[in-house]
């Protein structure tokens, strides 16, 4: 008799992750406006299920720095490749598709680029800077790589002032060697203290994903680590695979748990928790500022 374990079968995809795909004039025109630009997002990287949603409302969360990153995150979308160097007209052009879609609230993010001396951190400030001088009302929210622990890359981009820094620990400390192998827990929670130390007065944003693999207790415990070091806005949401080659879903969490976790995380003194099947660290964030 055979002793190999049977193959997990993955798991059907409960009723509240079936979304039905809104189709409209807007959704065909921030995808080619994204292209006519030649600009990446994280929508259409990552495969979030939100895409549809979001493109539809003219709404968009760019990836600066190219496609290609420098780690290799098993729960990530994004390929690995040869790295390309960064293209100084960038930030101009992320800061036009901003003016064309009239954001009101713009998301920037990257991929990691471990290769630059400074992680990028140059080339966020000046995406920003660059967003702030086409439209000087808008409010920027910038999700950041660890810069491996570079306090004055942290810093090179508070000092270009966003409205929100968001970093994300994306899961619990336990599953970081199947899940980030590349990255360390306690450095990512230090990103965000030193950004609460270094800029006080911008808030500071995490979010996780559930389904890996990880125990509620597990959760919480992240809960108190975010509120010990004051985390103003934390999301939680639901891992969906993006491919076979991604590990398999281990649990689909029920919206009340999700509604559960959102008063834990309000209990520690968290100001504001986004937690719910859909929610992704970008999704509706114009709402938290």
């Amino acid at each position: 008799m055979s002793s190999e374990k049977p193959l997990q079968k993955p798991l059907r995809i409960p009723p509240w992750l079936r979304i039905k795909l809104p189709s409209n004039e807007n959704f065909s025109c921030t995808s080619g406006l994204i292209d006519d630009l030649r600009l990446n997002t994280v929508c259409q990287s990552a495969k979030c299920p939100n895409k549809w949603e979001c493109f539809s409302r003219n709404v968009a969360t760019f990836l600066v720095m190219g496609s290609i990153c420098t780690r290799n995150c098993a729960f990530c979308n994004i390929e690995p490749g040869d790295l390309a160097p960064l293209d100084p007209s960038e930030p101009g052009r992320v800061a036009e598709a901003a003016r064309r879609l009239e954001l009101k609230h713009v998301v920037i993010t990257s991929v990691t680029r471990d290769d630059l001396d400074d992680g990028g951190s140059g080339h966020f400030a000046a995406t920003i800077r660059a967003v702030r001088q086409v439209l000087p009302a808008c409010t920027v929210e910038v999700l950041i790589p660890d810069f491996q622990g570079d306090e004055s890359a942290l810093g090179t981009v508070l000092d270009a002032r966003p409205d929100v820094l968001n970093h994300n620990l994306e899961t619990v400390p336990p599953l970081y060697g199947t899940i980030r192998p590349q990255a360390n827990y306690r450095q990512s929670l230090a990103v965000l203290e030193n950004a609460k130390r270094l800029a006080p007065a911008i808030p500071t944003k995490s979010g996780i994903m559930v389904g890996l693999g990880e125990t509620d207790d597990q959760i919480l415990a992240v809960l108190d680590d975010l509120a010990a070091i004051r985390c103003d806005i934390v999301t939680i949401g639901q891992y969906m695979q993006p491919s076979r080659r991604h590990p398999l879903v281990q649990r689909y969490v029920e919206p009340e748990r999700f509604q559960w976790y959102a008063e834990e995380g309000k209990k520690r003194g968290i100001r504001r928790m986004h937690s719910a099947p859909l929610v992704r660290s970008s999704y509706n964030a114009a709402e938290f500022v």
